[in-house]
């Protein structure tokens, strides 16, 4: 029975991944929140509250509960790390406090989370006798906009902390693979698509929804409009189920470059789905 850890499960793409992966037949979720206020009633899903991806102790209190919610012999089969802060700023207002909460939520919590998920032994890997299939996997969840190649003069600078820390994320991933390829756990970091959420309207891009892109002078024509949480989660767990060991540490947009503003400028036409991002 496949067990699944959404890490940031109640909004946007997180709330549509607990929701898909819950659907299937003999799976349970693990799905954290930062509220305590939660419906229990949802079928194989096990919320962990209280967990705020930015506390130095979020790995330690998701251990504590997937191991009392399953006992000694817990184990995870993937996990996807989702839960993200975006603020936007400018050259002439950066905003300090800001930054400091992007990098923290993006790429410094996912290192002490799978530390502490390693460490329990929560993603111990059978032999696998140099196959993949029994490989366990961590997604964290980046974004296209960590990529430096990607980014044009058409779309110029700002939002350094928004870039700046998926960039990081991305480096976070790639030596995590390296670190766990020994231990048969996958690595991938993915960008999931310019979404509908609330999350992007939040910061005023829901006036490009039906756009495409992800900055105001990254829109394009050859950009698609936005898509719906549940279709990204749709796409992203289909490509998670073909993720394994032999694309462990690779950066991957499994919709392809449909809502990458600046793909065919820095990368050329004709580009396939799914595609491999350049860092």
């Amino acid at each position: 029975m496949p067990n699944i850890l959404v890490v940031g499960g109640t909004r946007g793409l997180g709330q549509e991944l607990v929701k898909q992966y819950s659907s299937f037949n003999a799976t349970t979720v693990y799905a954290t929140s930062r509220s305590e206020d939660l419906d229990t009633s949802t079928k194989n899903v096990k919320w962990i509250p209280s967990i705020d991806v930015a506390s130095e102790n979020a790995g330690e209190k998701i251990v504590s509960a997937v191991k009392s919610g399953s006992g000694d012999g817990a184990s995870l089969d993937t996990v996807i790390i989702t839960a993200g802060y975006f603020a936007t700023e400018s050259f002439d207002e950066p905003n300090w406090a800001k930054e400091v909460a992007m990098y923290t939520t993006s790429s410094i919590g996912p290192v002490f989370i799978v530390h502490a998920l390693v460490k329990a032994g929560l993603l111990s890997s059978p032999n696998t006798k140099g196959g993949y299939s029994s490989s366990k996997k961590i997604i964290l969840v980046s974004s296209e906009s960590g990529s430096i190649t990607l980014r044009h003069p058409k779309e110029g600078g700002g939002n350094y902390g928004h870039h700046a820390s998926k960039a990081a994320l991305n480096m976070v991933g790639k030596l995590l693979s390296l670190d766990l390829m020994g231990k048969e756990i996958a690595v991938g970091i993915v960008h999931p698509g310019f979404m509908r959420t609330e999350m992007t309207k939040g910061v005023g891009f829901d006036r490009f929804w039906d756009d495409g892109g992800d900055a105001p002078n990254s829109i394009d024509t050859h950009t698609k409009p936005a898509v719906t949480p549940d279709e990204a989660a749709k796409s992203l767990i289909e490509f998670i189920d073909k993720f394994d060991m032999s694309m462990t540490g690779e950066y991957w947009a499994p919709r392809g470059p449909r809502d990458i503003g600046t793909a065919e400028d820095t990368l050329g036409k004709g580009l396939p789905t799914p595609l491999k991002l350049p860092w």
